[in-house]
């Protein structure tokens, strides 16, 4: 079925992000950790196309295994959808048509580009007019990454990741993606950092229930310096996830080998972003690594979030 806007339909793009930076506090008692993240949306995008209809349908296409993706209300944007209906008395249902591109469980906020591409996209067919701060308010509701992919561009999170600030990042940074066919559990990512850090006695018994940006992370950006920012790159997952995936430290270090100037998983993995110099730093790269066996993806940042395409 083709993606091209066409009579009683509206067609919205939003991207995948990469978290730059993720600090993650200590579990609270209501299952929670504080975070601080510096979210990065970059072109690697999902599509949403809404149809109007009786009820509430889901339709997807772009992946290998048919049963990855939930087609009820399992799926964020089919949520996204009836959140939206609920909130505005809206009748009718809607028919979505997703075409992914970003993985699936990779860490690369698929699913939340997906719920706010929903969200715009009915709010767009259906005429409700909501404010931008109506809409945010909605995504935060769906997930900490819902809101980002509304906005895109380069955001520090804080709180659940859903309290959002524009960060100032000049230039360009071009990433190599290397996805996985294997995905990686957020819950099982978080809890097995918890087990690491109870046997490492790294937190407080009372964690913070906030958490900042390092000033270094938000510098770097300011600049647009590659090599300033791949010294700062961090992510607290990081460690639960490679413990999950040992494969995951062999991509980091191969693509560092090939000339990336740093790697790191992204989010909760399993996707690998590797930051590169430049475009043509990264295209080097990216043909050492497919010699190597590997198949990344060139993407750049920072892009704008879910958009209506014409």
């Amino acid at each position: 079925m083709s993606l091209a806007a066409s009579s009683g339909s509206v067609h919205v793009r939003a991207p995948g992000k990469i978290n730059v930076y993720l600090g993650v506090g200590g579990r609270h008692d209501d299952g929670y950790h504080a975070l601080a993240t510096v979210f990065q949306a970059v072109s690697l995008y999902e599509d949403v196309i809404a149809r109007d209809a009786d009820d509430f349908s889901i339709t997807v296409t772009g992946v290998e295994d048919d049963g990855s993706v939930p087609l009820d209300d399992r799926n964020l944007a089919m949520r996204a959808a009836k959140l939206l209906a609920t909130a505005t008395d809206h009748p009718g249902g809607v028919a979505l048509q997703i075409r992914k591109s970003v993985p699936v469980a990779g860490g690369m906020g698929g699913g939340s580009a997906d719920a706010a591409a929903a969200l715009v996209a009915c709010d767009a067919l259906w005429g409700t007019g909501l404010s931008a701060a109506r809409l945010h308010d909605l995504a935060a509701r769906l997930g900490a990454d819902v809101p980002f992919a509304l906005h895109g561009g380069t955001a520090v999170g804080t709180g659940r990741g859903d309290q959002l600030n524009p960060a100032l990042a000049r230039g360009r940074f071009d990433w190599l993606l290397v996805t996985s066919d294997e995905g990686l559990s957020t819950p099982a990512v978080y809890t097995r950092l918890d087990e690491l850090r109870e046997e490492e006695g790294a937190l407080a018994d009372d964690p913070p229930l906030s958490l900042d940006v390092p000033i270094p992370v938000l510098q770097a950006l300011r600049t647009g310096d590659a090599w300033q920012l791949a010294d700062a790159l961090h992510n607290d997952l990081q460690a639960a996830a490679l413990d999950l995936r040992p494969d995951l430290a062999q991509t980091i270090e191969r693509g560092v080998a090939a000339g990336a100037l740093h790697g790191l998983v992204s989010g909760s993995g399993p996707t690998v972003a590797l930051l590169c110099a430049d475009p043509e730093s990264a295209q080097a790269v990216q043909t050492a690594l497919r010699e190597d066996g590997l198949d990344p993806l060139h993407v750049h940042g920072a892009v704008p979030g879910a958009r209506i395409i014409g």
